[in-house]
């Protein structure tokens, strides 16, 4: 995410940064800053041939971003996919007279041929590691009979179970799906694995089949049929048959499931199971930005119980849940509460602590990285156990903040730090050519900007006298950090009007005279100027709007 957010910064084709102008920018207010900036960079009015040089480039530039926001149909494609849109093959065969909505359509299209051309060299690997562990000697010992065994001492963790599966998924045609998966248990010395291949066909934009066969030393031969169908725009079903074959004969199974949109977060389930562990059940999910709520009931064969599980999602970068759940049925009572959170690009670490009659205090813990789970159920004791609870609950906090501090944290600056050197290495030649380009701009704005400036003085208007651009750094901690702005004194006052100095939401990047001084940083925008002979001040942030003068900008006195 953050490589492409560089790469975004580097290309700087924002054409309404550009042309300053707002997203939702009329024609004619496209037109009045076209006019206001090719009369800066006309190439008649400069008598230098390197300074007409310069101007002819720019030109060009204000010349292409106007001629595509001031067509309705490439402005509708550069809007939603930017210029890579616009670059993409096959639009010449799009009619003109196209909505916006059809146009996205099209576009939609075209990617999608796109990709099923790629699709057909590519596999989405999938896979799951779970280990189980039995701690169970560290809150319940035979401590009195046991004692003087060699080795007693110290309690025994062993892996009583093993569980290793994959799968990956090989498009065949843009229609049809080869998966092929395969599985390995082992649980107190006993184990076995199984193999199935499964191929689907997606029949319609409506549906797909799929048709599954399997074998393994464990159970027989397989073989499975599923079917899913959208019914209406917001209800669905998928039936699923299977004939499982063994030394016993034939076993049948078959499991059906309607669901609905309730509404635009929440949707409702019916799942009826017939065959082995028969089962009526029905759930309620629903989720928004910030939480997920499930609630189901299920009637069944050896199984009846009732679950409601509530998670709670925070706006923060590490994408932090935390959660619980109660579940109570024939079996007993089980309660789980948790928490996960990501530590890197593509690793979410989970804990989950679960408590239940009989089933006593265990300790689950997950990693998802990339496309692979690795999980750890730790069973600590078959007791409900005061102790074992409060150790399943500090303990994993207690690691995880020790971990993050000398370990995640650490790794984490050291790569970032890493990727913006690399891809301020790999972009070196771009930046320097912006650079070039923003100094050309600002030579060509000191004629303009000197008119500008005697106007405005003429009428005690508004006098840029200081501006930067970049990266400031306020805060003492990070005093060593270097400050990495540009001057962009000339360029602002150059976009003054009428006393005003109006900025859009944009990056500041992509306007005249300006460039990206650190690629990939935050960057704010200082400006300190004169109002009515009164001195003003104010920091924004770069892709905040900001329009000057304000009161609020003044510089007290007394201060």
């Amino acid at each position: 995410m953050a490589a492409a957010f560089m790469e975004e910064e580097v290309e700087n084709d924002d054409y309404y940064s550009l042309l300053n102008v707002r997203r939702e920018a009329t024609q004619e207010e496209l037109k009045a800053s076209y006019r206001r900036l090719c009369m800066l960079y006309h190439p008649d009015k400069h008598r230098d041939p390197e300074l007409k040089k310069q101007a002819e480039q720019l030109f060009n530039l204000v010349h292409q971003a106007y001629e595509v926001l001031s067509d309705p149909q490439s402005r509708a494609i550069y809007d939603v996919y930017g210029k890579k849109g616009l670059d993409m093959e096959g639009w010449e065969v799009v009619e003109r007279k196209r909505t916006a909505s059809e146009i996205r359509e099209e576009f939609e299209r075209l990617q999608r041929e796109r990709e099923e051309r790629r699709l057909q060299q590519r596999t989405n690997p999938k896979g799951t590691i779970s280990v189980g562990i039995d701690a169970t000697e560290l809150f319940d010992r035979y401590d009195e009979e046991f004692e003087d065994l060699p080795g007693s001492g110290f309690p025994r963790i062993e892996i009583n179970r093993m569980h290793i599966s994959q799968s990956i998924e090989a498009p065949l045609t843009a229609t049809d799906t080869a998966i092929l998966s395969g599985s390995l248990s082992t649980q107190n010395g006993n184990g076995g694995g199984s193999i199935n291949l499964a191929l689907r066909r997606v029949t319609s934009a409506k549906g797909w089949g799929e048709l599954e066969l399997g074998a393994g030393d464990l159970q027989g031969p397989l073989f499975g049929l599923k079917i899913f169908r959208n019914l209406t725009p917001k209800c669905f079903f998928t039936t699923s048959c299977v004939l499982q074959f063994s030394s016993r004969g034939v076993r049948p199974g078959l499991t059906t499931m309607l669901a609905r949109h309730l509404d635009k977060n929440t949707m409702g389930y019916i799942q009826w199971r017939w065959g082995i562990q028969s089962a009526m059940n029905t759930s309620i999910v629903r989720d928004t930005k910030t939480s997920h709520f499930t609630m189901a009931f299920q009637l069944g064969i050896p199984h009846s119980f009732m679950m409601v599980s509530y998670q709670h999602k925070f706006q923060d970068e590490e994408q932090t849940r935390l959660k619980g759940s109660i579940k109570a049925g024939f079996f007993g009572t089980l309660v789980e509460y948790g928490a996960e959170r990501k530590i890197s690009r593509h690793s979410v670490l989970g804990a989950t602590v679960s408590v239940g009659v009989p089933q006593g205090v265990s300790l689950k813990v997950k990693l998802n990285r990339a496309s692979q789970t690795y999980f750890f159920p730790i069973h600590l004791t078959d007791q409900l156990l005061p102790s074992a609870v409060f150790y399943a609950t500090v303990g994993p906090l207690i690691i995880y903040v020790a971990m993050h501090r000398l370990i995640i944290k650490p790794y984490l600056k050291a790569q970032k730090e890493k990727d913006l050197e690399k891809q301020r290495e790999s972009s070196a030649s771009d930046i320097l050519k912006k650079k070039q380009e923003a100094e050309g701009a600002v030579r060509l704005m000191q004629e303009s900007v000197r008119r500008i400036i005697e106007a405005e003085e003429s009428r005690m208007g508004l006098i840029i006298l200081n501006a930067w651009y970049g990266k400031f750094v306020t805060d003492n901690s990070r005093k060593n950090e270097r400050v990495k702005v540009i001057d962009v004194t000339v360029p602002l006052q150059c976009l003054v009007k009428d006393s005003k100095l109006i900025l859009t939401e944009a990056s500041k990047s992509g306007l005249p005279g300006f460039y990206d001084p650190c690629i990939g940083e935050d960057k704010s925008l200082k400006i300190l100027y004169q109002f009515r002979g009164v001195m003003h001040q104010v920091m924004s942030g770069d892709n905040e709007p900001l329009r000057i003068p304000k009161q609020s900008h003044k510089i007290d006195a007394d201060g």
